[in-house]
């Protein structure tokens, strides 16, 4: 891992939702004070950075409309709640206070790109998403259409904000269509919709829910929702990545965070930011992000780039400058606009394999000019990342050695030396040290088989290849 522990820096930005409420309540305290009490890393993390999710869960925890209020002094707005659907009533004194500290971190991610605002004739929608990580480790989606309502004249956006602990990005994007249409009518349209999704249970992965729902003057409709098969790639969208980056970029963005080293993606689009961050995180599966992870940092969020542990992070380019005079080391700068590194270690091109690089780069020029589905794009970007894994620690299952009580234990040592190439070697003793790979060992470990899904399945498929291509090669002889 590159970069000192610094004890008043949160190695896991645990508890967004904490950190936040703390930093409200004592704005005149200095930032490290309230780095202070963030705690500890959570102790494990969830298998995926956005993990893969069975079906029969609820869709939503909230739907929010987040509106700009004058403040009581001077001109500034200040985001703030205007709608909350459900209410919650009779909740114990632990789970209020936990939605508080909630619902007061949600408007900062609706509008994080400050306060100063004036009414607006025009005014492009965008959608993005921001992440809310709890104390113990658990994560929050927000699901965000930002836009002008409806109305003549100068008027401000505001904010429909699904919260969901389920990550599914192109299903949540059809619902805050439904939102929007609803609320162009009236708040009431609303409230029938989103009662028909709380009831309704979550698809499974390739399944299909369908809700009816009445709209004044146009009568009832049917709406259909569909998971992708593919579960592991339906939090993701990897295309405005390949619009912003080459190839050759996206690679050294995944060798930086192989290494857990601390990543910075620029861009002005809040959109922009929320799909390339999350494409880069999806690009460690079967390994999860369990460090600082903030799709898009709100303004009084910026010194989180002067943290010296590892973070993942998007910052609009309106605060680029301040962001280049903050003391920052060993960071990659990403400037998703212009396409460019604004800022580097250096050895980005030297961290991987350099055959497994070219193996990669091959894999993603095939058929890249054909047209292709969204399903289509993410299987052709995700499955040579997910092969470079298959190749330099797909044989891990093999060096745990179980007691009879089913407990394993890992054998860094013979795994390492299993590898014959001397390049896969050396990267994967630096890799074994990493978090990425101890928080997915520590659950290999417990597990007393490997667990079934597509890694394992790619797992089980190189194997495969390379018993056949042995059979071939004796043969042959």
């Amino acid at each position: 891992m590159v970069g000192l522990i610094c004890k008043t820096c949160p190695p896991a930005w645990r508890d967004c939702v904490y950190w936040i409420s703390s930093w409200k309540r004592r704005k005149s305290g200095s930032l490290q004070d309230n780095l202070r009490d963030s705690g500890k890393e959570p102790e494990r993390a969830q298998e995926h950075c956005l993990p893969a999710f069975a079906g029969g869960q609820h869709f939503f925890e909230y739907l929010l409309v987040v509106s700009l209020k004058k403040k009581s002094a001077g001109a500034d707005y200040e985001p703030t709640i205007t709608y909350q659907f459900p209410k919650r009533e009779n909740l114990l004194r632990g789970q209020q206070e936990e939605e508080e500290r909630l619902l007061g971190a949600i408007p900062l991610f609706c509008f994080p790109d400050g306060n100063e605002w004036a009414p607006l004739t025009e005014y492009p929608r965008e959608t993005f998403s921001f992440v809310l990580t709890n104390v113990d480790g658990s994560r929050k989606i927000g699901y965000c259409r930002r836009l002008l309502p409806a109305g003549r004249g100068p008027r401000l956006p505001k904010v429909y904000c699904i919260i969901s602990c389920l990550g599914c990005f192109g299903l949540f994007s059809k619902i805050l269509d439904e939102v929007e249409k609803r609320h162009q009518i009236s708040l009431a349209v609303i409230y029938p919709f989103m009662q028909g999704l709380r009831e309704a249970a979550f698809p499974a992965p390739g399944k299909t829910v369908t809700l009816k729902s009445f709209i004044p003057d146009s009568g009832t409709e049917f709406i259909s929702l569909t998971r992708p098969l593919d579960s592991h790639l339906e939090h993701v969208d990897f295309s405005s990545l390949l619009r912003c980056l080459r190839f050759e970029q996206i690679l050294q963005i995944f060798a930086s965070a192989v290494l857990e080293r601390r990543i910075i993606f620029l861009a002005e689009g809040l959109s922009t930011l929320s799909q390339c961050i999350h494409a880069a995180a999806a690009l460690l599966y079967p390994f999860s992000w369990a460090h600082t992870y903030i799709p898009v940092v709100p303004e009084s969020l910026l010194d989180t780039v002067c943290c010296p542990t590892p973070f993942m992070v998007g910052v609009q380019t309106r605060f680029q400058q301040q962001v280049m005079d903050s003391p920052m080391e060993e960071v990659l700068l990403v400037n998703l606009c212009e396409g460019t590194f604004l800022m580097s270690v250096g050895d980005e091109k030297d961290i991987l394999p350099p055959k497994l690089q070219d193996d990669i780069l091959d894999s993603l020029g095939r058929g890249t000019n054909e047209p292709q589905t969204s399903e289509q794009l993410n299987e052709h970007v995700s499955g040579p990342f997910v092969q470079f894994f298959v190749k330099t620690v797909g044989h891990y299952a093999s060096y745990i050695k179980r007691e009879a009580n089913g407990q394993g234990h890992f054998q860094e040592r013979a795994f390492c030396k299993a590898l014959t190439s001397k390049a896969n070697r050396r990267f994967v003793k630096k890799f074994v040290k990493t978090q990425l790979f101890s928080l997915f060992i520590q659950e290999a470990e417990k597990s007393r088989n490997p667990p079934a899904g597509y890694f394992q399945q790619k797992i089980l498929e190189y194997e495969d290849q390379k018993k056949q291509k042995k059979s071939r090669e004796k043969t042959v002889k």
